[in-house]
């Protein structure tokens, strides 16, 4: 099997992927031709069919595991393989597992430091909220299978897990810097910040938006799920529910990046800051990834993400 992350252009592939989109399309011509995605545990490649009528390509659908045979070229800077032939993969010519992109680190050991971390806090109502999750097998499961988000960073097996214990440490490095932080509360949002994308976002292969989260978004739905819970743990305290949830609600920093609150804390701004910095970084660690993987010069050009025209560094 050649991974994606290894093609280059001028590669001819044969070989069996997992599709993760179908779509039809026009071209400005009226040329009808299929935007096709696929994926392997090292990440996806943009595919298109430029001969979608052919008598190679064969009926398939999203989550189908295929056969494709084509060349790789370049797009605006991005490899993309045209394919030329396309079947349904028979029995015993792919494994399932090969197909999902996974965290570098192992997931057990990342939750096992994030649940040390977690050891620290001493106030008994942020201790039973934290018990009552990272305690439960269920959730710990669900919790270190999930992705942080459908594309852009962390968007594989385990990336909620290890972004999580990134933004977790960088609070406790804040709090170790600036004393004034409530410790124990800043380490409990940073904790929970993203725990609505559970829900957010559907489990692999698909790791796309579900119904609820296209409606309602993760913020939203992680608030509540920390309200629900609080509110099922006799006398924890209204204001420290509300201090905790406002965390939630601020932690993207500004209105048009989802955030239906600007931090009001200190602790929300420390926590937003932590977030954006642990999103950023992975995102460009995967950029540069991906540039080095298909021999890109120095300068990467214009990145959307970004708003940057990048370089690399000599590490790189």
């Amino acid at each position: 099997m050649k991974l994606i992350e290894t093609l280059r252009e001028g590669d001819r592939v044969g070989d069996v992927y997992l599709c993760k989109v179908r779509q039809q399309a026009t071209s400005k011509t009226g040329k009808e031709y299929e935007n096709v995605t696929l994926q392997d545990r090292s990440g996806t490649i943009d595919c298109k069919i430029w001969e979608p009528n052919s008598t190679g390509i064969e009926e398939f659908a999203p989550f189908d595991f295929i056969y494709v045979a084509g060349e790789v070229t370049t797009f605006q800077n991005n490899l993309q393989l045209n394919i030329k032939r396309v079947r349904i993969a028979r029995p015993g010519e792919y494994q399932p597992e090969d197909y999902l992109p996974v965290s570098e680190n192992d997931t057990g050991s990342m939750y096992s430091e994030l649940k040390e971390i977690l050891g620290s806090v001493k106030n008994q109502w942020l201790r039973a909220l934290i018990d009552r999750y990272f305690n439960d097998p269920a959730f710990e499961d669900a919790f270190c299978r999930h992705s942080a988000a459908k594309t852009v960073h962390h968007s594989f097996v385990g990336g909620l897990c290890e972004h999580t214990l990134n933004v977790v440490k960088m609070c406790e490095f804040y709090c170790a810097s600036y004393p004034y932080l409530n410790h124990d509360l800043l380490v409990t949002a940073a904790a929970f910040h993203d725990v609505g994308k559970l829900k957010e976002i559907s489990n692999f292969p698909a790791n796309d938006y579900t119904d609820d989260g296209q409606l309602l978004g993760h913020i939203v739905m992680g608030s509540e799920l920390i309200g629900s819970a609080c509110r099922r743990i006799p006398g924890f305290p209204h204001r420290l529910l509300s201090e905790l949830q406002h965390c939630i609600l601020a932690h993207h920093g500004e209105y048009e990046y989802g955030s239906p609150k600007k931090p009001a804390l200190a602790e929300a701004m420390a926590l937003h800051l932590a977030d954006n910095a642990d999103a950023k970084l992975e995102t460009m660690k995967e950029i540069l990834a991906a540039a080095k993987n298909r021999g890109a010069d120095e300068w990467l050009g214009f990145n959307r993400l970004m708003e940057s025209n990048l370089r690399k560094t000599g590490e790189w």
